[in-house]
């Protein structure tokens, strides 16, 4: 957190960070949702790079969605910090309704037309008994606002490719139609300047630092 060379108002840090890597099931890419498999061993790897590289940077609040993906995630990042994380239902992950779990290429085989729509308007498809993605910024963006109204100094918070994408277009002014355009990789950290109402995107999706053999950073 800054203060501005003429008294103006203070600029916050907001650290926006996916959760990292899932177990995955067998059988291809599938569409994951709101199910809730934990951290994969190699999630667990990247969550302690995270955690070395925050461990000197002050924070006043962590939140994070209440899937135990991100929970684990957030858990391990900031078990340095001396801070209670708050996890939220709100910053869950697009629910996909029957689609949940799904491989990719079942879904296509079951449903082509839904499938084809998605393709072609991903903000407002809603897979069957799920959420589009306009509807996820309809819940994400409000608890966004009201998790910085509500705190001060520099937060983190721990989601989902989904939910940081919806964000993200938020926080840029982008169309829903563009989410897709923006990377998330598991452990992906973006990170945001807010100064009273205003944000500016940083950086976008900067993947876990490296460590040595002796857990220190490597300066790239």
């Amino acid at each position: 957190m800054t203060a501005d060379a003429a008294n103006g108002p203070t600029v916050r840090t907001l650290y926006l960070l996916r959760h990292c890597a899932p177990v995955q099931a067998s059988g291809g890419k599938r569409y994951l949702g709101q199910a809730d498999p934990p951290l994969s061993p190699e999630g667990i790897q990247q969550a302690h790079r995270w955690r070395y590289w925050f461990r000197t940077i002050a924070l006043s609040a962590v939140y994070c969605s209440d899937l135990q993906r991100a929970r684990h995630t957030a858990a391990i990042v900031f078990a340095d910090h001396p801070l209670s994380i708050h996890p939220l239902g709100a910053l869950r992950e697009v629910h996909l309704g029957e689609w949940e779990g799904l491989p990719f290429a079942e879904v296509r085989q079951r449903d082509p037309i839904a499938y084809a729509e998605r393709g072609r308007d991903p903000a407002a498809h809603r897979p069957p008994g799920g959420e589009s993605f306009q509807d996820l910024r309809e819940r994400v963006v409000p608890t966004f606002t009201r998790i910085v109204a509500e705190t001060r100094g520099d937060i983190a918070l721990v989601g989902h490719a989904g939910v940081l994408r919806v964000l993200l277009c938020h926080l840029l002014g982008l169309p829903l139609a563009h989410l897709f355009r923006i990377g998330q990789d598991p452990g992906g950290l973006s990170v945001v300047l807010a100064r009273a109402d205003s944000y500016r995107v940083q950086s976008v999706n900067i993947p876990p630092p490296c460590l040595d053999s002796g857990h220190r950073l490597v300066q790239n």
